[in-house]
């Protein structure tokens, strides 16, 4: 109703008999307008590089990630930054959100389950020899929700890997144990958000999101966006698997594992194996050491 009256004052003085879509469009701009000076500070901070997001070129470890701020009648997405590392270890993946009370239950629940189906898929039959960490860069308040495990995993995929991450890419969207990419909220405004940071900046024809294929019907973008992916400036890439999103991220085949369970050579699959295969060998090799020397081995 709120909306109708507006329009119906644009329509009021611009002479129209009946309240047209320019008229419902000015009403929402007006609506925009009044409530976001938050969303303008920030991107403004994004474009002057005191907020740190990339939005071109390749990385290791880093992914961005989207958010949403919601101010009760205005909510817009943000980007943020997603690190990990990863070395040797005794099969920990630490949330530091969690570690420093930054992180509600949903997100660690994320970071448990993607940390599980990592174990599952590449260490079935040895120890997984790594430690990892995972964090929201410059995140100053808390992170919930589980939207951000498949941008984590990925990163940790990548720091794993060595493969870098296009930076052009932001991704949203949860994982669950077997690898399947879920339904997540607010999908129309993560991806304005990343789209505005990528226009101030120039559109190149790279940029684009990952989103979970199950929210392909929740699209309902503003009209310069759908013009943009139209003209292929922009992209929005609906995903349904871990795999689908991380060879977009990185370009390199995922790669399916053969009936003795070896990935094939050159895949990003591969390499995590053959990392994690590493750390493993190395773990022996370190507790043979411990124990010809006379200790007990851990």
């Amino acid at each position: 109703m709120d909306l109708l009256r507006e329009a119906h004052h644009y329509a009021s003085e611009a002479g129209h008999g009946a309240i047209t879509r320019p008229d419902i469009q000015s009403a929402i701009d007006a609506r925009i307008h009044r409530s976001d000076r938050l969303r303008e500070r920030i991107y403004a901070e994004i474009q002057r590089g005191t907020i740190n997001i990339r939005t071109e070129g390749v990385e290791v470890g880093l992914v961005n990630g989207l958010s949403v701020i919601d101010l009760g009648n205005f909510a817009f997405g943000q980007p943020s930054r997603i690190s990990a590392t990863a070395r040797f270890g005794e099969g920990e993946v630490v949330d530091i959100e969690r570690e420093v009370e930054m992180g509600g239950s949903i997100h660690s629940k994320g970071v448990l389950i993607l940390s599980h189906y990592l174990a599952a898929r590449y260490a079935r039959d040895r120890p997984l020899s790594l430690s990892a960490s995972l964090v929201f860069e410059q995140s100053y308040g808390m992170v919930e929700g589980d939207s951000a495990s498949v941008a984590e995993l990925c990163a940790l995929l990548s720091a794993l890997s060595g493969a870098g991450v296009k930076q052009s890419l932001a991704v949203t969207g949860s994982v669950n144990q077997h690898g399947r990419v879920q339904a997540i909220g607010g999908v129309n405004e993560k991806i304005e958000g990343y789209f505005d940071i990528c226009a101030a900046r120039g559109l190149t024809g790279e940029q684009g999101v990952l989103i979970p294929r199950t929210n392909v019907p929740h699209l309902m973008l503003r009209e310069d966006v759908v013009a943009a992916c139209r003209e292929g400036r922009f992209h929005v890439y609906p995903v349904e698997t871990v795999d689908q999103a991380a060879a977009l991220l990185t370009g390199l085949p995922a790669g399916e594992a053969d009936s003795g369970g070896r990935y094939p050579e050159g895949s990003l699959n591969r390499r995590v194996d053959d990392r994690l295969d590493e750390l493993y060998h190395l773990r022996l090799e370190l507790m043979e050491h411990k124990h010809d020397s006379g200790g007990e081995p851990s």
